[in-house]
């Protein structure tokens, strides 16, 4: 079933369009990971999807409906994670936050935090403060906190860029453990063609700046992903050289094809 349809998204930036004519649909329960050059446009693009911008032309659709404003349904990991969340409050409150705008009881509240962090192997640390917390402890507070809502649409803008590279590695692994136990439909942005394509069902690989489709590559791997065997695998590095083929710039002579 589709979840998300982006038909003929155009998004003019002072004057200029940072994405061109994109469209694509993502089915619920789908993970699919967008990369492109460098300032492509990508992080417009969800931008555009989350409602937070609205295109010069085309459209979004969330469950069939017109996205105008951020719908309820939705939530947003950002790459900074050290501004996304609130230092004052715990940690519980801070992945509570969501919830309190939406009226929900006290007593509802503690148990779908409480749910979330440990979803995320934080159980226990919900007095402590995002400061007293590694960064990425930090980042999978936010996840939590994207999460306890329940959302329809998980995006993630370069969501584990801003952490070392065994970090990084732990945290996809949490995503995709994640994402599969909750069937959550995710959209996210990386520029790292590695990551794209372990942590993918899909790789929607943009142009460079305005961004458009190149290419939509399935991600023909096993549901259980290893960080050694996964990446180490022919399956893998053929994927991957495709993804950085159809990265290049039209007309660069080392191309193929």
């Amino acid at each position: 079933m589709t979840l998300l349809q982006v038909r003929h998204l155009r998004h003019d930036y002072r004057g200029a369009a940072a994405v061109d004519e994109l469209t694509f649909a993502v089915g619920a329960g789908e993970l699919v990971c967008i990369t492109g050059p460098s300032g492509c446009g990508k992080s417009t693009l969800l931008r555009a999807v989350a409602g937070l911008v609205e295109p010069t032309a085309g459209e979004v659709r969330l469950h069939g409906d017109p996205v105008r404003a951020v719908p309820d349904e939705l939530s947003f990991v950002f790459q900074d994670y050290g501004r996304s969340l609130f230092p004052w409050l715990s940690v519980r409150r801070n992945v509570e936050l969501p919830l309190r705008w939406r009226s929900v009881g006290r007593a509802e509240r503690a148990e779908r935090a409480a749910e979330a962090l440990a979803g995320v192997g934080l159980a226990g640390v919900d007095d402590r403060y995002p400061w007293q917390l590694s960064g990425g402890m930090q980042q999978r507070v936010a996840i939590a906190r994207a999460l306890v809502t329940r959302p329809a649409l998980l995006l993630m803008d370069e969501p584990f860029a801003s952490v070392d590279a065994q970090t990084r590695f732990e945290l996809e692994d949490l995503l995709r453990r994640v994402q599969r136990a909750r069937a959550t439909t995710v959209l996210l942005v990386t520029h790292d063609i590695d990551e794209s394509v372990y942590l993918g069902d899909r790789v929607l690989v943009l142009s460079r700046s305005p961004a458009h489709l190149v290419a939509d590559l399935p991600v023909d791997l096993p549901a259980e992903r290893d960080q050694i065997g996964t990446r180490g695998s022919a399956a893998f590095v053929a994927l991957r050289g495709e993804v950085a083929r159809r990265l290049r710039a039209p007309g660069d002579p080392a191309a193929v094809g």
